[in-house]
């Protein structure tokens, strides 16, 4: 299967299960996961900015069509995937990735550098999506709670996600 063609088919189960299941899910108010902006997360390495952020957009708008969050979402995915070659440049070695693997993942970067990869993406992702839609510091530690709850949630489910569909070669 085509790269293009598994990233379409990603993007929209993705949003699909956002929509339809985890937006349904609010636990006392201070856990949303959110399992779609690992769409950006698993993009190729070597997609160029533009194109990254562009896609992020369209992932953002997307899911803000279905939610009515006015833009938001659409923010927090622009924001991550601005800064996601940094990241992956950060934890890249020396040499870079496999040449073999074309996107992030457990085989390609290895356990613990796809960890933090994915938990430093998703906590910034989580904090520019509650600021924008709390919009408001009068109760930061709510603020925190939900931030740190919902990265939990979603870190989980991008676990498991990894575990299903990861590829072992």
């Amino acid at each position: 299967m085509s790269v293009l063609l598994k990233n379409i088919i990603r993007f929209v189960l993705l949003i699909l299960f956002q929509v339809l299941v985890l937006d349904q899910i609010l636990i006392h108010q201070l856990v949303n996961p959110y399992l779609y902006m690992l769409f950006i997360l698993l993009l190729p390495f070597n997609l160029p900015r533009p194109a990254l952020q562009l896609l992020g957009f369209l992932l953002g708008i997307t899911l803000d069509m279905f939610s009515d969050t006015m833009g938001i979402h659409a923010a927090a995915c622009v924001f991550i995937a601005y800064l996601r070659p940094f990241v992956l440049n950060i934890l890249s070695p020396q040499g870079g990735f496999e040449v073999t693997q074309r996107t992030p993942s457990v085989t390609s970067m290895g356990l613990s550098q796809f960890a933090i990869y994915v938990s430093v993406l998703v906590l910034l992702h989580n904090i520019a999506y509650f600021c924008l839609s709390v919009f408001s510091f009068a109760d930061p530690l709510y603020l925190l709670m939900k931030i740190l709850l919902s990265t939990a949630a979603s870190l989980v489910l991008v676990l498991i996600y990894e575990l299903l569909f990861f590829s072992r070669k």
